[in-house]
């Protein structure tokens, strides 16, 4: 399937509180990234996620899906001419990929991802 989502990420304002329900509710497994604020969902099979403090002051809890895509830049330019509105960036994440954050033009979000490529 081209396009398929491969990571979905909860932005939350209590990080501790939604590892503690999810982890019980669905027996996911919860791995924190060394050196940043950042939790792995590790789902067993099938696609995995995130947890991270809500980057928006007073926003409320979200669950973003990313796409993902061969070109994060060039992806990004086009949804920008299709009417959307880029959120973030292109922004790398070192060691592991780039991504940038879109709001389509009826106001959804979602994430696109490019993994960093292996020589």
């Amino acid at each position: 399937m081209a396009n398929p989502f491969v990571h979905i990420e909860l932005n939350t304002r209590d990080v501790a509180k939604s590892k503690k329900f999810y982890s019980a509710m669905f027996d996911w497994k919860m791995k924190e990234i060394p050196g940043m604020d950042y939790t792995i969902i590790d789902v067993g099979e099938g696609t995995g996620g995130g947890i991270m403090k809500n980057p928006v002051p007073g926003a409320p809890d979200i669950w973003l899906p990313y796409v993902l895509v061969d070109d994060v830049t060039v992806s990004t330019k086009k949804a920008a001419s299709l009417g959307a509105t880029i959120a973030q960036d292109v922004t790398e994440i070192p060691d592991m990929g780039r991504f940038s954050v879109i709001i389509d033009p009826t106001g959804s979000a979602f994430g696109l991802w490019q993994p960093k490529m292996t020589k």
